[in-house]
């Protein structure tokens, strides 16, 4: 899904091709798409662009009559831009398409891979309406340390939980979290409640410090293109989406948290004090067998890829 970096860089280049243009015709491809009745679709048509702005993962268009476009791309949810100027044909067609926004300047084409459909579109009116939508997550960059401190205390969670719940964080979710996790040298695992004031203070400058560099990298990386690339899972991350690959900072193997569809990425070593925290695949595997450390792991994995003893070698000597 994306997340704090990537969503500023989409509203970034948008303010460059929308601001100030006209929406000549919104296309609503996808019956599951819009969440709202009030107001009409048809109001944002023919209306100027005014302001864009994010509310927690959610891109904001703001238009001339006071209605805001809410899109939220959720997982698989991506922006395309075809310029007018730059003669690409726009395609509509593929269950991918969710909606198409023409502007004087271009079209603004809305997709989403997979079919769950989770992405979504709701229209709101004024600042009040808007308001409605917003998780109330603090904003980490703009809030202080006593702030970011008292949030994290309201109540008591694993520091990844804490760290992607919308209603106390704005804006983090699966990946930008392990990498914030890994930057503090602190478990996803740990208890809110539980942390001292100075890994509070580890925790407050990692966030900083990871999501305005990721927010740089991505900038510089799209230039004055628009972002097409926009992925959860990218080379130069240090343990998200890193399972068994070799930690950044210690060469460790980087460890992994399996539930539902997601997955949680962490350097024992770095973070746990070489701790393995557990894990339902691998526990499926190892079953009751569970390992405490990278040691014992290594030495039962081995194990267990050794082939099977033949009835005759495994048959006790005989004097």
């Amino acid at each position: 899904m994306p997340e704090l970096p990537d969503i500023t860089v989409y509203i970034e280049a948008l303010e460059k091709r929308i601001l100030g243009q006209r929406l000549e015709h919104a296309l609503i491809v996808s019956p599951f798409l819009l969440r709202t009745v009030e107001p009409p679709s048809s109001s944002v048509e023919g209306k100027s662009i005014v302001a864009l702005r994010r509310l927690g993962k959610r891109i904001c268009i703001g238009l001339e009559n006071e209605t805001w476009m809410v899109l939220h791309l959720m997982i698989a949810g991506r922006l395309h831009w075809f310029d007018k100027a730059g003669g690409k044909k726009v395609k509509l067609g593929g269950r991918q398409n969710l909606a198409a926004f023409e502007f004087s300047s271009g079209t603004l084409v809305w997709t989403e891979a997979g079919t769950q459909k989770r992405a979504s579109l709701h229209l709101a009116t004024a600042e009040e309406g808007l308001q409605q939508l917003d998780p109330g997550g603090a904003e980490v960059l703009e809030c202080s340390l006593a702030e970011f401190a008292a949030v994290l205390r309201s109540e008591n969670h694993t520091l990844k939980r804490a760290l992607t719940d919308p209603r106390l964080f704005s804006s983090i979710g699966n990946a930008y979290s392990d990498e914030i996790l890994w930057a503090a040298k602190l478990s996803p695992t740990t208890l809110t409640l539980k942390m001292s004031e100075q890994h509070i203070a580890q925790l407050y400058s990692a966030t900083r410090t990871t999501l305005t560099d990721w927010i740089g990298r991505l900038r510089a990386e799209t230039g004055d293109k628009f972002p097409e690339k926009v992925t959860a899972f990218r080379p130069e991350m240090a343990v998200h989406g890193k399972y068994k690959q070799a930690c950044p900072r210690c060469g460790s193997k980087i460890q992994r948290i399996a539930y539902a569809s997601n997955e949680t990425n962490y350097c024992a070593t770095c973070q746990t004090g070489g701790k393995l925290l557990a894990d339902r695949a691998l526990s499926r595997l190892l079953r009751e067998d569970w390992p405490r450390t990278l040691e014992e792991l290594e030495t039962k994995m081995r194990d267990k890829r050794k082939p099977p003893q033949s009835p005759r070698e495994r048959r006790p000597e005989t004097k």
